[in-house]
């Protein structure tokens, strides 16, 4: 006779009764067929729309930064390369261009940076009419680049009708022709006059979320106001004022309007930044070859200042998280 085995158990599985029941419904999921998603769908018209509005001109853009072609000679076309790169760095106006807008990007932050900064410690504090004082700081912002441009270049700058020029005169001095004499300071004053208030607000919504017991129990111990605003309030706003300088220096790369308002690039090449140079070369000389190159470089430009004002970024916020 042969000896009966009993029948082979099947091996089942078994859960750990540790394992919460969100990882186990979490595991089944992952396991199970990925589902169409309807709204991927919906989503995919105005995400092709996106691509084609900034693939379609960054490609154009590229195709006449290596061909030759200039408005005023139309039929002389064709392929030239890395030309007109060659063309625009060796352009006199190119590197003033440069250093004028690192320049005026440098000094727009650090002005709007430490006023926005004062402002927003200041109306921090209970006064009587802050609301209305909050609405005239923040109201340049809403101004149109143009419009500021016109009111300083015409009712403040002006040497003979402005407001400074009346100052100086009551004080006994010679009024000043600050967009002749004083060109790359004066664009700098507008500029920065426009973007203080963005800072300021910005940096007061931060400066709200601080917890006032921090504040308080500083005083109790014996700190003053100036020793709470450096170990207390600045590395609270570390965050913001990061936010505050990746945004700006975005925009400050395409300054335009004021440059081109009050002082058309002048005298010479002394407000002349690489925004307005594009401007020059493809509207002005007409060449578009060179003027898209120029455009590419910008664009080359922005996307490095981008790459490491996210990565300080995210610098920060790891060490906050981590804190």
């Amino acid at each position: 006779m042969h000896p009966i085995h009993p029948p082979a158990m099947q091996s089942q599985p078994t859960s750990d009764p540790r394992t919460p029941p969100r990882a186990i419904k979490a595991a089944g999921r992952a396991s199970a067929p990925q589902r169409f998603n309807p709204i991927r769908l919906l989503q995919m018209p105005s995400v092709l729309i996106l691509l084609a509005w900034m693939i379609v001109p960054l490609a154009m853009t590229i195709w006449f930064s290596v061909n030759r072609y200039n408005l005023m000679a139309p039929d002389q076309t064709g392929f030239v390369g890395l030309e007109n790169y060659q063309f625009l760095l060796e352009d006199p106006a190119f590197w003033p261009s440069i250093g004028n807008t690192a320049l005026l990007i440098g000094s727009v932050l650090a002005i709007s940076v430490i006023g926005g900064t004062l402002l927003a410690v200041l109306f921090d504090q209970p006064f009587r009419g802050r609301g209305i004082a909050r609405l005239l700081v923040i109201g340049p912002f809403f101004v149109m680049p143009t419009v500021a441009a016109l009111i300083w270049k015409n009712m403040i700058m002006h040497p003979v009708y402005g407001m400074l020029a009346f100052v100086m005169r009551h004080l006994g001095l010679e009024p000043v022709d600050w967009l002749a004499e004083y060109p790359m300071l004066s664009v700098i004053m507008i500029v920065a006059w426009q973007w203080i208030p963005f800072a300021f607000l910005i940096l007061l919504t931060a400066l709200q979320s601080l917890d006032n017991d921090q504040k308080e129990a500083a005083q109790l111990d014996g700190a003053g106001p100036i020793r709470i605003f450096f170990y207390i309030v600045l590395p609270h706003l570390k965050r913001a004022i990061t936010v505050v300088i990746m945004i700006e220096t975005i925009f400050l790369l395409s300054v335009f309007a004021e440059i081109f308002t009050t002082t058309a690039g002048g005298p010479g090449t002394a407000t002349t930044n690489l925004t307005y140079l594009v401007y020059s070369i493809g509207l002005q000389q007409f060449d578009i070859g060179i003027a898209s190159a120029g455009g590419i470089i910008a664009v080359v430009l922005a996307n490095i200042v981008s790459f490491f004002l996210v990565r300080m970024l995210a610098r920060n916020l790891k060490g906050a998280n981590e804190k």
